[in-house]
């Protein structure tokens, strides 16, 4: 049985058991894998080749998700080996066990910048917060108090939960065209959440990574990398590019959440939880803010340590997307944090 959401629908309405898979197209596989943060599971997805699985992204790299990898490669998949995975973008929980699976003889394939941003970040290991990331928090409006506690401790670093990365890789790129599991399927790219997030469609199915997710919106932040970034603007492109290209027809399969159909409402919703908080904020910031006390306007729940850092990334990318179009100024103040009001 199935469950709705007014215009989504959901056709499974649980996922499978860790170790197991649930077939939720002709010849794909549906897995989850655990995490070990708030957002407690991602989604993988193996497809039937032939002579072998092709795997789309792979968790992050733990003991607990590399033992139920093991299960599932000596249980549904056994019989035939993993000869591609494919990398929808670079965040930890989608590329952690990628080098695990290349060591293993699968090819890799994934758009440039997801290569690039996954090597670069894992091969990056810092025992201390640069001076950049510092200036960053506190242009950003963080207490001094968590500055200096970040100060203090060993950051965390993407080789912390990404399997090292071999060289060598297979790009995909806007509009190629790949065959997996039997089908042909489009390549189409968004950015916002990540850089280059390769999605894949074909005329009833889309592989959407967390460009597409149900129930939650995927987190578009702003991070000491690129500071002045506007990836608020990019999502919103994103999401109406592809909007163009969905319909009520298409099974989603997210990097999260469950399954879904209604691609066209909740790419609406997508971008209408993000335009329509734009105005509250710009009438808000007719006194001179920090990013923080935008918290309350922009999120529905309590912000505490666990969600602060990714709250503040995204509230910087809401803040930065007023300030490209023009929309507020802002000024460094004693503190050394930006105030932003509006024009």
């Amino acid at each position: 049985m199935g469950e709705t959401d007014g215009l989504i629908r959901f056709p499974h309405s649980e996922p499978p058991a860790h170790g197991e898979v649930t077939e939720v197209a002709d010849g794909i596989l549906w897995a989850r894998l655990q995490l070990p943060m708030v957002l407690n599971h991602v989604n993988i997805y193996i497809l039937d080749d032939g002579d072998g699985w092709t795997v789309v992204d792979t968790g992050i790299d733990t003991s607990k998700a590399r033992a139920i990898w093991e299960t599932l490669l000596d249980g549904p998949l056994a019989g035939k080996p993993v000869r591609r995975v494919i990398l929808t973008h670079h965040h930890p929980d989608h590329l952690g066990l990628v080098g695990w699976f290349q060591a293993r003889g699968a090819e890799l394939i994934t758009t440039r910048t997801a290569w690039l941003f996954g090597r670069m970040l894992t091969l990056d290991v810092q025992e201390k917060a640069t001076e950049e990331a510092l200036t960053f928090y506190t242009r950003a409006g963080m207490p001094p108090e968590m500055v200096e506690k970040r100060r203090t401790e060993r950051p965390f670093n993407f080789a912390d939960g990404v399997h090292p990365i071999p060289v060598g890789y297979t790009r995909i790129k806007q509009d190629d065209r790949i065959r997996i599991g039997g089908r042909d399927w489009t390549v189409e790219i968004g950015n916002g959440h990540a850089p280059e997030h390769a999605t894949f469609w074909t005329d009833d199915l889309i592989l959407s990574g967390d460009q597409i997710i149900p129930g939650i919106s995927s987190n578009i932040g702003v991070y000491p990398t690129e500071p002045a970034a506007d990836p608020l603007g990019d999502w919103i492109e994103s999401c109406t590019r592809l909007s163009g290209l969905a319909h009520d027809g298409h099974l989603a399969l997210p990097g999260h959440k469950l399954p879904f159909t209604g691609v066209p409402a909740r790419l609406r919703q997508l971008i209408e939880n993000h335009e329509n908080a734009l105005p509250r904020l710009i009438a808000f910031l007719a006194e001179p803010r920090v990013a923080p006390e935008c918290f309350p306007l922009l999120f529905k729940r309590k912000i505490d340590g666990s969600t602060y850092g990714l709250a503040l990334a995204e509230a910087i990318a809401h803040l930065n997307h007023l300030h490209a179009i023009g929309a507020v100024s802002r000024q460094v103040g004693e503190d050394g944090a930006w105030r932003w009001q509006s024009v």
